[in-house]
């Protein structure tokens, strides 16, 4: 249940758009309706003032030339994540993933809500009576996932065409990196897995999630060792006598914060981690949790599909 400040700043946000609704007197001519979790949501004319609950969400509407007030912060950190940081300078913060403050949320006033898949319905209902909420409703952890999630957004945003042309960006980029991969490495040498590790241990990220669909995209093959349950993001923790089933050639290795980056340079002493293939080679490429494995969006990929490109031309120079 809303606490009374929740209450009664509901009621003056809504108060104040009865008012304007009766000075205005008349309706958009563009209004369009969306389809979402929760049923069909109408939207009135081109959205001003955007609140993101979703790194993905807040990533499809600066790709799509928005420039959203507001926005959660990154998992592990306390700001959104650092590769869209630049974009979204001064962007208020109204919370975390799954942590909403409804009353930052109605300070910002916003006229459109983008918000995530794992929203409740009882957040929906007091969101949804701030601006119209939109909610993806998709099969999570898909190649095809974040292209939905971005034309739905752009959609409700009134930019469907930006939307298209912002997926197009990354299907050509990643073509190009997997032009790449295919001239520079042998089929034999494109198994990968993706790790996140935490101070529990390294977690092995599912094939489906957005940055291991990039890999596959890429041309590399995915690995997954057959230990992530089927609509999750990632394994348990692995212990040390487990990492043989990350035995791969290459390991895309993420850590979300300086917890993380501790636990990595104590795991890289012991004799396990040194015994690994892509520890030899010199193929664990480090890369950033807060981009690899919790954002998400088109932003995000080619930023993503960069990275790529650029540890397979390391590889190119040094071998």
């Amino acid at each position: 249940m809303p606490n009374p400040l929740t209450t009664f700043l509901l009621k003056q946000t809504l108060g104040s758009l009865v008012l304007m609704a009766a000075i205005t007197g008349v309706a958009h001519a563009d209004t369009r309706e969306v389809e979402t979790a929760y049923g069909s949501v109408s939207i009135d004319g081109t959205p001003e003032r955007v609140v993101t609950l979703y790194e993905g969400a807040l990533d499809a509407a600066i790709a799509t030339g928005i420039d959203p007030v507001g926005a959660v912060i990154t998992r592990g950190g306390n700001d959104v994540a650092e590769y869209i940081q630049p974009k979204a300078k001064g962007i208020g913060i109204v919370g975390a993933p799954g942590e909403t403050n409804i009353e930052s949320v109605i300070a910002l006033n916003p006229d459109l809500i983008l918000a995530s898949a794992q929203l409740s319905k009882e957040q929906y209902n007091l969101l949804s009576k701030i601006a119209p909420t939109i909610v993806p409703d998709f099969t999570a952890f898909t190649p095809r996932t974040w292209k939905q999630e971005t034309r739905l957004f752009a959609q409700a945003l009134g930019r469907a065409d930006a939307g298209e042309e912002a997926v197009t960006r990354v299907e050509d980029k990643a073509a190009e990196v997997a032009k790449l991969v295919e001239s520079t490495l042998d089929a034999d040498q494109r198994e990968t897995g993706l790790i996140r590790w935490m101070p529990q241990g390294p977690l092995v990220m599912s094939e489906g999630l957005f940055s291991a669909s990039l890999l596959q995209a890429a041309g590399f093959n995915v690995n997954s060792a057959n230990i992530v349950k089927d609509g999750r993001p990632h394994s348990h923790p692995l212990s040390q006598e487990n990492l043989g089933l990350i035995d791969h050639p290459w390991i895309f290795l993420a850590t979300l914060n300086e917890d993380g980056d501790e636990a990595l340079k104590a795991a890289r002493k012991s004799p396990a981690f040194q015994r690994l293939k892509a520890n030899k080679e010199g193929q664990i490429i480090i890369v950033n949790g807060q981009l690899w494995t919790s954002a998400s969006g088109p932003l995000a990929a080619l930023k993503i599909l960069d990275d790529i490109a650029n540890a397979v031309n390391n590889f190119a120079t040094t071998h």
